[in-house]
Formats: structure tokens, sequence, C-alpha cells
């Protein structure tokens, strides 16, 4: 058939108008078209095209609904992020109630509710006691009725635990019968250890008196290590994702084209084309968008089996706000229909193929180097005098500059690869995979520059967490070299603290255990003269013994009290004769009747043995023997114990908790035996790389896809190559190369992008550089590994092209 008109159908002549209107009215194609409903029609024969374009059309299209779905996830999960922090806050609010500013009278509607907090293994453990003052106290969410005496609810992951052989040591701990199980209304998450048990014994100094759960308070505020670390994990997964999604719309786009080029044979135009292929790209991102909300809902499932930072949340917890999910399906489809049109500027299919008639583009390189540029003036200050504080200007300066940073590695990779490209000479290989990348880069680095950004905000993150973490293990093992455990509660009497310290010396693994009764004293008031002024004293009662631990005595026995002379911050001594104060204000509420008590004449002078107020270190002002004043007068004296224990005993340091909860339930720990910041750091570092690991194969798929595509395109001439003996090793060499440039320039660009960002990162909160150089090489091997298998897939194709019969032509 021969392509020319005939001289009938030209519309020259008699009736030439009322056949074009005919032609027009039979075929749609050739009529011209706008409207929406235009839109609407040529799209939908786009996602016909993609549905049907057999098994190489549906793996472009998985290709896309894969890269498409993975940003979607990811922007589901952060736009989840909020309503997941306020439901949590809710019913940590809802359920508590650590008392009232104003205690209310005992009555039928109140009951005495104390912490009882602990550890074990590492993990907390929320504990609180109840004792009701009536029939009808208040009861919190997720628990119908509170538990008798002797008695608690535990949540389900307690019950687990206690039911199995690894909690027999803590289920002496907890000396009451379990009665039931707490409501998901009482829990922070699933795998929450917690437990409300009623005690007999609770009296007025171990709680609070309230008469309902729930209480207004805010949250403490991250740190800045925290803050940092959570903006930046937004900014290093959303820049990927944005180009990622950008880039996963183009997959298959040169084969796209030739079927876009026979539509224009059969009288389609221009903008119908353009309007053709976003259907194509629209079809592969609405499954990627579907297939992104299925991701997300298996995904959130998993959300009970991840504990961050004791954050444990229901997989209903995880839900976008309706606004952002809306927005996000909506934006996803329209940015590929937009990526599509973009794509098709600078290209004019014609009925005979696809001509590029826009000349190559110069790369100018000022506003590459302008965007990472920007992003370090605005970081960089915050690293010097002016140090990052949580404020919404600088939280807006972090993370624009951050993304700036990110951002400007894609703008800086095309042209890093267009001016290598320019290299000549060589091995025939090297010249082949150079020339086709001065023909045409574009495909390559696109694909590369989600590597690219992945890597770098990979590499960014993984090095602030891992300064972190390094900060978090050092003041651990500096605070943690003695093997030590603080014990601190009420004291009553100083018979019942030596009790406690011989209860704990007959502990398993405890090698020595001391203590003293600390409280505080002050000046008696004087008239006209307000109490805040006045600065009270650090008091120690303590034998003869337990103040030789403390201070270095000449004698002592009991009766005797000594002042100290170089505890920090004494303004004014306590001096000889003075009258002060036992039952000294604690607070600013305290209401309190003087208890007057007169420094003995003998209180002779001595110096503290290691004076200070780091952990394990006390600073006392007066140390007295028990018969030397009456403990009953103190105003909430404490128990100060020091244990000090046996690493090689297994579980030394639960024995010692088991025999604290014995001697007092409500008495509190401070140590450094347990790191909790180890195991969440950890797990999220093997998130970001098991995630960045998925991101490299996803698009060294991509890549195997375009690498194909191009050789299908250069089918003639790799057959002409083959008819003229051209080895096939220099043609597997070749595809090789072409490969292998953009992605180590990617993963080059990527190293330095993200060793500078996370210097900058480290330095804002003051933190050695420090490097994970095996996650570094293994990111780097990971990319070579990809460099190799998509060669080794493009190999079988270019065998198959390279034949004569790639020469015929019809």
């Amino acid at each position: 058939m021969s392509p020319l008109p005939s001289r009938a159908g030209d519309g020259v002549g008699r009736g030439g108008g009322r056949d074009r209107d005919a032609a027009a009215r039979r075929d749609p194609l050739a009529a011209p078209r706008t409207g929406p409903a235009v839109w609407g029609r040529d799209l939908a024969m786009g996602i016909r095209f993609a549905a049907g374009g057999g098994r190489e059309g549906w793996i472009r299209t998985a290709l896309t609904a894969a890269g498409v779905a993975l940003g979607v996830a990811v922007l589901l999960l952060g736009a989840s992020v909020p309503s997941l922090m306020d439901a949590w806050h809710g019913r940590e609010k809802a359920r508590e109630n650590l008392g009232q500013t104003h205690q209310p009278r005992a009555s039928d509607t109140t009951l005495r509710y104390a912490s009882v907090d602990t550890t074990f293994r590492g993990t907390p453990i929320r504990g609180r006691l109840v004792r009701p003052d009536g029939a009808h106290p208040p009861v919190p969410p997720g628990v119908r009725h509170l538990p008798g005496a002797g008695r608690m609810l535990v949540s389900p992951a307690l019950k687990e635990l206690l039911d199995s052989p690894e909690g027999a040591l803590l289920r002496d701990r907890l000396p009451y019968r379990i009665a039931g199980t707490i409501g998901d209304a009482g829990l922070l998450g699933p795998r929450e250890l917690t437990y409300v048990a009623q005690s007999a014994t609770l009296a007025a100094p171990d709680g609070y008196r309230i008469d309902h759960f729930g209480k207004n308070w805010d949250p403490t505020p991250l740190q800045t290590p925290a803050v940092l670390l959570v903006i930046m994990t937004c900014v290093a997964l959303l820049t990927p994702v944005m180009v990622f999604i950008g880039t996963s719309v183009r997959f298959g786009y040169e084969r796209r084209e030739r079927r876009l080029a026979a539509l224009r044979l059969v009288g389609a135009d221009v903008g119908t084309t353009r309007r053709v292929a976003s259907g194509e790209a629209l079809f592969g991102s609405l499954l990627g968008l579907l297939g992104g909300a299925a991701l997300f809902l298996g995904g959130r499932l998993s959300a009970p089996l991840i504990t961050l930072w004791g954050i444990n949340v229901f997989p209903a917890d995880v839900t976008p706000g309706p606004l952002a999910a809306t927005l996000v399906g909506l934006l996803v489809p329209t940015a590929a229909v937009l990526v599509t049109l973009f794509a098709q500027r600078g290209i004019t299919v014609e009925p005979l193929g696809v001509v590029r008639n826009r000349p190559p583009a110069r790369r100018r390189l000022w506003w590459r180097v302008a965007l990472p540029a920007l992003g370090a003036l605005l970081l960089v200050p915050l690293t010097w005098g002016e140090k990052w504080t949580d404020t919404p200007i600088d939280t807006a300066r972090f993370a624009a500059g951050s993304l700036l940073l990110l951002i400007g590695v894609t703008a800086l990779l095309p042209w890093l690869v267009a001016v290598v490209s320019r290299l000549h000479g060589g091995p025939v290989p090297w010249q082949l995979a150079v020339r086709r990348l001065q023909l045409n880069s574009g495909s390559a680095t696109r694909a590369v520059s989600g590597i690219t950004v992945a890597v770098a905000g990979a590499i960014a993150i993984h090095m602030l967490m891992t300064g972190m973490q390094a900060g978090y293990a050092a003041a651990y093992a500096e605070s943690g070299k003695i093997p030590r455990i603080g014990l601190w509660g009420n004291a009553r009497s100083w018979a019942g603290t030596e009790r406690a310290l011989g209860a704990l010396r007959a502990t398993p693994g405890v090698t020595s255990a001391r203590g003293t009764v600390d409280a505080l004293i002050g000046p008696l008031p004087a008239a006209g003269r307000p109490q805040d002024d006045l600065r009270p004293w650090t008091l120690a009662v303590g034998s003869c013994a337990e103040l030789r631990t403390l201070a270095r005595l000449p004698s002592c026995r009991d009766g005797d009290v000594f002042r100290t002379t170089n505890a920090p911050g004494t303004d004014v001594p306590v001096t000889p004769g003075r009258a002060v104060d036992l039952n000294t204000a604690i607070g600013p509420d305290d209401q309190v009747t003087p208890q007057p008590w007169t420094v003995p004449g003998t209180t002779r002078p001595v110096q503290l043995r290691d004076p200070g107020r780091e952990p394990g270190r006390f600073s006392y002002d007066l140390l007295a023997t028990p018969s030397s004043l009456d403990l009953g007068r103190l105003n909430s004296p404490t128990a100060e114990l020091q244990v000090d224990f046996d690493r090689a005993t297994p579980d030394a340091v639960e024995h010692i908790r088991n025999t604290a909860a014995r001697i007092d339930p409500m008495m509190n720990e401070y140590s450094a035996v347990d790191n909790p910041h180890d195991g969440p750091y950890t797990s999220v570092r093997n998130g970001l790389f098991i995630g960045a690991v998925i991101t490299l194969l996803l698009i060294g798929a991509g890549l195997i896809i375009s690498t194909v595509e191009q050789l299908h395109e250069r089918r003639r001439l790799l057959s002409t190559l083959d008819a003229y003996g051209t080895p096939r090793a220099t043609l597997g060499w070749s595809v090789l190369w072409q490969t292998a440039l953009p992605v180590a320039l990617g993963l080059a660009l990527a190293l330095a992008c993200g060793l500078s960002l996370g210097s900058l990162l480290l330095a804002m909160i003051d933190s050695a550089v420090t490097v994970d150089w095996p996650v570094v090489t293994a990111m780097t091997g990971i990319g070579g590994a990809v460099i190799l298998f998509v060669t080794a897939l493009s190999l079988p194709p270019l065998w198959r092209m390279m034949r004569p019969e790639g020469l015929r032509t019809e």
C-alpha cells in the first residue's frame, strides 16, 4: 500500500469539504480534540494500551506500579505519624493522674494511687498500686473493676511473659495473683508491659489520693538529637520517594514512543499522543496507588511487633488523616501525568518515528551547584556559635537545607555524566558506552538519581544515629564502670534502713551495700522573712560505719554529729549551737509545722571523701548518727542505698531488684546497667539499610528495562556490528560500562553528600564525626552488585539481537 494520498481524497475539487467531514466522523482520531471529555477519552485509550500491552507491557507497568507503590506506602506512613502520636499520648493522658494540686478528702469515690515502675532485663515495666477509700473508686480506662487486695490486672504481653519460663524471676517481684487483663483502652500498645495491683499497705507517704483518672499534661519535648533525627528521617525518606515516583512513571518510555508513532500513522495529532502517553503512565500510577495502599495496610498490621524508644502502637493508630490521604491519592496520579507531559516537551511523535526536535540541552552548572551550596549555607551556621534550637525557624532552616542538599545531588548527576561522557579514546567497549551516553544519558541518570538520593540520605541518617548511639554508649560505659545500683525510697526509721541493707547484702551477686537516711533541714523562719529566701541544708543519718564511707571521721560513736567543710555550694555553713528546722518545707505548697532542733555544740568539722553532684556522689552539709535526733521529725526522709554487685553472677541485677521490691514496692532505682538506646537505634539502622537495599534493587530492575529497550532500538546496528565480526564480548563490556558509569558517579556523589550532611548533623549535636564504614561499604558494594546484575540480565537479549536476521527489512 502506498502511503501517498489519492487525488480523490485530497480534498481538492467538488465535495472535498464534505469528504473531510465524513472522514472526521468515521475516524475520531483525525478530528481536533479539546476539552475534558476528550482528555478523558484519550487517557482511557492510554490505559487500555497499558493494560493490553502484552507481557513486556505488563512488566513495565508492574515495575512502574512497584516504584509508585513503595513511594505511596512511605507517604501514607509519614502522614500517619501525627494521628499515631495523638492516639498514643491521648491514651497516656486518659489513664494517668499522678497527683492533684489539691488532694481530695477521703471519700467513697477516691483512692490512693502510686507508681511502682521497674525494669526487667532492660525492658521497662509500668506498675501502679491502688488502694480504694470506698466502694465506688474511679477506674482507669481498660479496667472494669479494680482488682481485690493482693490481686493485679496485667496487660496481655505481661501475662504472656509471666507465664513463660523467662518470666519466673519477674514473678517473684510481683507478689500478686493475676485477676484479669487490661483492655486496649488502658494500654499504649499491644506489647506494653504494665499492671495495676491493689495493696492493703499503701499509705500516705507512698502515693497520692485522687478522685478521677485523666489529667492534661504536655509530653516532654524531644531533645535536640531526637528532633534532628525525626526531621532528617522525613526528609531522607520523602526526597527519594518524590524522585523515584517521577522516575517510575517513565520506565519503558522508549517502547511507548514507538506505539505513539503508530497512532500518528493512523491520523492522531501530537496532542492526542501526549494524552494517550499520559494515560499509560496514569494506569501504572493508579495500580501503584492501589498497591501502595495495600502495602500500607499490610505493613500497619506489623505495628504491634515494633517498639522504638518505648513506643508501641496498635494497627488502628497507624491511620493517615483524611486530608493527607486525599492529597496522596490525588497528587500521585497527577504527578504521573505531569511528569509524562514534561518528558514530551523535547520530542515530536511523527508517523514514522520519534523526532527529537530540540537541540541537545546544554547542562549549565551554576544552578546545579547553587542548590547544594544554598543548603549548606542554611545548615553550616547551625554548627557554629548559633546552635540549634527547637524553634519553627530553625526547624524550617534545617529541613530546607537538608532537602536542598539532597535535591542538589540529583541536579549535579546529569551534568557530571554529560561531562564524563565527552571523554575520548580508550578501549572499544568504553568508546561505545561513552558514545551511547553522549547521545542519550537521560534515562540512565533518571534511574540512578533515585539511587543517589536514597543512599545519600541513608548514609547521613546512619552517621547521625551512629554518633548518637556512640555518645550514649560512652556515657553509659563511663557511668557504669563500677557495677553499682542506686536505690532510694521513703525511710521510716534507721532500723528499717539497716534491715534493708542486710537483705541486700544477702542477695546473690551483691558484693557490698551501704546507705544512709537523707533529708533537708533549714533555718528557722524569721519574722517578716519569706521561707523561700532560706537555703536548706542536706542531712545524712547513718551508723558510724556508714558515715565513714562518706567522710573522713577522726572518731565516731552513736550520738555524734559532724559538719562538712568541703561540700560544694555551701554558702552559709551549719555552725554548732545553731537552731534549725527539721521539718522544713520542700515544695512551695508544702504546709508544715516547724520542728526546731539545735545543732550540738560538740559537732566536729570533717571532709567528704567524694563531694559532688554526679550519680553515686552526694554532697552533705551535716552528718548525724541515729540517736542524735528523731527521724520522725524530719520532712519526707529518704533512704539512699548504694549496692555493688558482681557482673559474673547471672541475673545479679534482677535479684537486687527483686529484693528492693520486697523491701519497699515504691523503691526507685537509678543506675547505668541498662542502655535503653542500643536496641532502638540498632533496629532503625537495620531498617534503613534494608530499605536502601530494596530501593537499589528496584531501581536496578528499572535499569534493566531501560537497557533492554535501548538495545532493542539498536538491534539493526547490533546486527550490522555482528555481521562485520565484532566480538560479542566487546558489546557485552560496552553494556557494562554504559550501566556502570552513571551508577558509579551517582554512588560517588551520594557518598560525598551523605558524609557532608552527616558531618553537619553531628556538629549540630556537638558529637564527634563517626562514620559507619561497614554500612557505607555495604551500600557501595550493593551498588556494584546492581551493575553486574543489570549487565548479566541484559546479555541474553543482546545475544538474540546480534543475528543476521536483524538486517532484514520490509
